[in-house]
Parts: C-alpha cells; sequence; structure tokens
C-alpha cells in the first residue's frame, strides 16, 4: 500500500495518539497538530512530526501540502466545564473547525474526518439512538460539535471538499486520564480506588453510558478515510451498541461508592451502529467487562 500523509488534530491527547501509532504502524507519515493544553507529549509517537499548534492558527494550513486525510480530534471537550466557559470552548471547537476546513480546502486535503460527538442527541427517549434521530444538545460542548458537524457537510456541498462525521459514544481505553477536566468516568473511579476513597456517583448511578474501545475507535476513523461509500459529510454513530449502568461499572472496579447530586447529562446513550456497518463495514470487536479485567491489573488491582 503507498505511504500517505496525515495530520491527527488532538494526537497527543488519549484517542489520537492512538490513531497515530496506528498509522505510522502501517508505514504513514503522520503530522501532529496539539497545543498540549490536555494531551501529554510523552503520548506523541516518536516518529510522528509534532507541531505545538492552536487549530484556531493559520500556521496548520503550512502543514497541509500534500496531505491525504485530517483527522480531526482535537477539541475542548466534557459537558459540565462548557456549561461554565461557553465563549472559549466555541472558540475552539467552532472556530478552530471551522479554520481546519478552510486550510484543507485550501491546501486541497482529500478528506477531512471529523470526530463529532453522541452529546448532539441529548436526553432522547428514543433508543437506540439512530443518525436520523432528533438532535437535541443539553450543553454548549454538544451544540459546538453538532455545529462542527453541519459545517462539514456544508463543505462538502460547497467547497467539494469530502468530510465524514464520526459521533462517539463514552470512549475508554489505554491513556485514558486518570485526573483533570479531561478524565471520563472510569478513568475517575480508579484514581479514587488508588487514593482510597469512595468512587463518586452523581444521582442514583442508574444511568447508562454505551461504552465503546478506543481501538474500536481508532478503526472507525481509518475506515472513515478510506471507504468510498461516504465523504459527503455523513454523520455515523461509532458505538458498542448495548450499555452499562454507572453502578455497573463501579462494581466492575469495585470499591467504596458515595452519591453526590444529579448533573445535567443523558438519562441514557445507546446506538444504533447499523450505519457504520453499512458505510465504513465496521463494527465493534471488544467488551467493556474483558477490558476492565486487564486494566485493574495494570494498577496492581
Amino acid at each position: 500500500m503507498k505511504k500517505k500523509k496525515y495530520i491527527v488534530t488532538g494526537g497527543a491527547g488519549f484517542i489520537g495518539s492512538t490513531l497515530t501509532d496506528r498509522l505510522i504502524e502501517e508505514g504513514n507519515e503522520v503530522v501532529v497538530i496539539d497545543n498540549l493544553s490536555t494531551g501529554k507529549k510523552e503520548n506523541i509517537n516518536s516518529k510522528a512530526i509534532f507541531c505545538n499548534l492552536d487549530i484556531n492558527s493559520k500556521e496548520c494550513y503550512d502543514y497541509m501540502n500534500d496531505v491525504d486525510t485530517v483527522f480531526h480530534l482535537a477539541a475542548k471537550a466534557r459537558v459540565q466545564p462548557s456549561i461554565e466557559n461557553p465563549i472559549e470552548y466555541n472558540n475552539i471547537n467552532v472556530n478552530g473547525t471551522l479554520n481546519l476546513l478552510k486550510g484543507c480546502v485550501d491546501k486541497k486535503v482529500r478528506r477531512f474526518v471529523y470526530s463529532a460527538s453522541s452529546s448532539a442527541y441529548g436526553n432522547s427517549n428514543l433508543l437506540p439512538s439512530k443518525e436520523t434521530h432528533a438532535t437535541n444538545p443539553l450543553s454548549p460542548y454538544g451544540a459546538q460539535k453538532l455545529i462542527g458537524e453541519i459545517y462539514c457537510k456544508m463543505f462538502s456541498q460547497v467547497y467539494s471538499i469530502e468530510t465524514v462525521c464520526l459521533r462517539y459514544f463514552n470512549v475508554y481505553g489505554h491513556r485514558q486520564p486518570l485526573e483533570g477536566a479531561y478524565a471520563l468516568v472510569m478513568g475517575i473511579f480508579m484514581k479514587q480506588v488508588l487514593d482510597n476513597k469512595p468512587m463518586t456517583i452523581y444521582g442514583d448511578g442508574e444511568q447508562r453510558r454505551d461504552f465503546t474501545h478506543v481501538l474500536d475507535v481508532v478503526d472507525a476513523n481509518i475506515r472513515a478515510s478510506n471507504s468510498t461509500k461516504v465523504g459527503n459529510g455523513e454523520t455515523i454513530n461509532i458505538g458498542n451498541g448495548d450499555n452499562r449502568s454507572i453502578n455497573q461499572l463501579a462494581d466492575m472496579i469495585g470499591g467504596q461508592k458515595t452519591y453526590l447530586p444529579p448533573r445535567l447529562e443523558p438519562r441514557e446513550t445507546l446506538a444504533d451502529n447499523s450505519l457504520a456497518l453499512e458505510l465504513l463495514g465496521w463494527k465493534p470487536s471488544r467488551k467493556i467487562e474483558e477490558w476492565v479485567i486487564e486494566y485493574k491489573k495494570g494498577f496492581g488491582l
């Protein structure tokens, strides 16, 4: 297979660095664009070209020559912080995405693969969620990620760049952070257990999430770059197609639990992933129960 050149924004982060590793393993050239605001430099593959840049910077364009695909994973993530800082989040998540799309058009990049979010659905009672279902984001973050999808589709129609949007459902796996604003529930639980503290659960813990392994998400990205069935701004769910309650997740890790007042969040997420199979030939291959066993072993639990 011919060597290609790719850009991975957010390539110092949890998902982006895992994607970078896979692309380099397959013999490709990868440029990582990341400002290290949340990503870690040690996550970046030593064979990647690293550019410490904001995605709002026009300097990103300088690295887009001869690029086949831009995988856009950089974002200010998480619902609660976006509620507290909506303008800051919009500047990165909306304006940054727009800046990258414009650069791709100017530099004639073939395809733009956008990391969207299942938070676009909001608190839907119609499950599993299909891409044709109504969107109703509950937070600035969810709204901003949805705006990115709209921009991608519009850019395909107006500027003839190939785009595809992948709506992730609760990604977990190797390199997920244990603390900080970008830590997800599993990492937070593990850090609390390691610190001999109870796991904090908001609400009654019966809210359910569709957990999707990072290697399955990486596979979806690569398929989204290569598939001849996409490129017109399609939105595709990338979720496991099953879900677990937060209480169940805490029980898998094991330890004391403490309950706090509920937060503004969907009661349940569950992906209909049939479109991913149809358009990308993708289906998930990993279960969270199996992974948690290995995860705990890594911490001596």
